[in-house]
């Protein structure tokens, strides 16, 4: 039988299917240890998991941060995430979840680990209107087995919850350090596509100290959307959408399409194909790097750096 790491180590290549694999485990309940609610992280996120090692406790701390746990020899921040998620584990923190993405390496205490499941992201739907959707950036539909109810799974926004700890951290942009104003043509936009509320509000601060205009949606079908509309609009003015839209930044993990599958739909169509694509993605590593190639997209850049974003789009725009 497999374990949950080699789990995690198989799967994490799925991408350009507009399905993913979803790491569910549970963090604890209220008072009376009730309620102990489902939620899970994008494996793509998931260097490792590991029982929880000692942890060395650092004088003056943030609240919710454990300590510190030396790992192989690297120093690793370790997160009480049933604390920042305002419940109590029933059993102890047993399970250290070690994520690395937007290029930070970092470690979440939880109760226990459940199993990974393969979804589709059109099973996943925004949680932005629900209460707590600060934390949360999505909500995923498991199917019941065996007759059995399907349940729900909270889908944990971690940017915002490591934005959450550290708020000062990159809260404004400086004009200058992304130079001159980039210039597209009039009339024209950028069309951005992310779920993060953090990273929608970074993102557009970027592109306007940048000087882009710009439309943000909420998800890969938002933006595919909005790709149709404006493209239906250009040609009822004798123009094409390439007048209406000088390129498309997109993230990779989004509920209902995903970034992948956006990029995908717009250089397979006829009139999108020669759009300019670029991936803006927590998620790192040579292998998602290789699938953006393969999909066809411009360029890849890793959050969040507004200067590394600023220059890709200089050069993709060839400014």
């Amino acid at each position: 039988m497999k374990s949950v790491q080699q789990e995690v180590d198989e799967r994490s290549t799925l991408a350009g299917t507009n399905k993913f694999e979803l790491l569910l485990f549970r963090l604890g309940g209220d008072d009376n240890g009730n309620h102990n609610e489902l939620f899970g992280i994008n494996v793509f996120k998931i260097r490792e998991i590991v029982a929880m090692p000692a942890i060395t406790a650092v004088a003056g701390s943030p609240a919710h941060v454990l300590g510190v746990v030396n790992l192989r020899g690297q120093i690793i921040q370790v997160l009480d995430l049933p604390a920042i998620a305002g419940v109590k584990p029933k059993t102890g923190l047993n399970i250290m979840l070690v994520t690395e993405f937007a290029r930070t390496t970092q470690a979440f205490a939880v109760e226990s680990v459940e199993e990974i499941v393969r979804l589709d992201w059109s099973q996943v739907m925004s949680a932005e209107s629900s209460a707590g959707s600060g934390m949360v950036t999505s909500i995923a539909r498991l199917e019941g087995e065996n007759g059995e109810p399907g349940r729900l799974a909270q889908v944990l926004d971690v940017e915002t919850i490591l934005r959450n700890m550290n708020p000062e951290a990159g809260s404004t942009i400086n004009p200058q350090s992304v130079g001159a104003r980039i210039q597209i043509k009039p009339g024209s936009i950028i069309l951005a596509a992310d779920d993060s509320v953090v990273a929608r509000a970074l993102i557009e601060q970027g592109l306007e100290a940048m000087g882009l205009p710009f439309v943000m949606t909420k998800s890969g079908k938002e933006a595919w959307e909005q790709l149709g509309s404006i493209a239906n609009a250009a040609e009822s003015e004798g123009k094409s959408v390439y007048d209406k839209v000088a390129l498309v930044l997109t993230d990779l993990e989004m509920p209902e399409m995903d970034g992948f599958t956006l990029t995908r739909n717009i250089k397979k169509s006829a009139r999108l194909a020669n759009l300019p694509v670029v991936i803006h993605s927590s998620l790192s590593g040579t292998t998602n790097e290789e699938h953006v190639k393969n999909i066809g997209a411009d360029a890849y850049v890793a959050k969040f750096s507004v200067e590394d974003l600023s220059s890709t789009l200089r050069r993709v725009l060839k400014q």
